[in-house]
Order: C-alpha cells, then sequence, then structure tokens
C-alpha cells in the first residue's frame, strides 16, 4: 500500500511517501487498519510520535482509526497544523 505523507511527517520521514508492505515477509504484523497503520509507522518511525494530531485520508476520504485498509488503497497522514 502507499502512504502519501504530508508536513511535518514528511519532515519527519524524509521522504513524500512510502509503499508498506502487505506480505508477512517480515515476521512483523500487517497493517489492517488506519489504528494498525499508525502504529506501524510510529514504531518504525519513532519521530512520528512528537507529531501532536495526525488525520488519515483512506482513497481521498477522511478515516477513523477503526477503518479497514487493504494493499490497493492509497492512504496521505496529514499533521494537524498547530
Amino acid at each position: 500500500m502507499t502512504v502519501l505523507l504530508y508536513g511535518e511527517a514528511k519532515d519527519i520521514v524524509g521522504t513524500p511517501s512510502l509503499s508498506i508492505p502487505t506480505s508477512n515477509i517480515s515476521g512483523r504484523k500487517i497493517p489492517t487498519t488506519v489504528g494498525d497503520l499508525k502504529n506501524f509507522l510510529e514504531h518504525t518511525y519513532p519521530g512520528l510520535k512528537s507529531l501532536p494530531s495526525v488525520f488519515f485520508a483512506v482513497n481521498h476520504n477522511y478515516a477513523k482509526e477503526n477503518e479497514s485498509i487493504n494493499s490497493y488503497d492509497e492512504i496521505a497522514m496529514i499533521p494537524s497544523p498547530n
């Protein structure tokens, strides 16, 4: 799945987009919800934890943490302005 990063999230990660593995090759849990993805990203890029508030959009629609995601989704991580 593709994750587009905006604002401070892009600065912290160092790239405007990420490709998240959707198979369990690494032995890590595969993100299946927006909340899982948020935890995955914060574990992989600890600097993201410093963001005061973050919104996610799935296929151009804002999404709640319990929304399901899959390998075909385009996901945006959007930090809220301070």
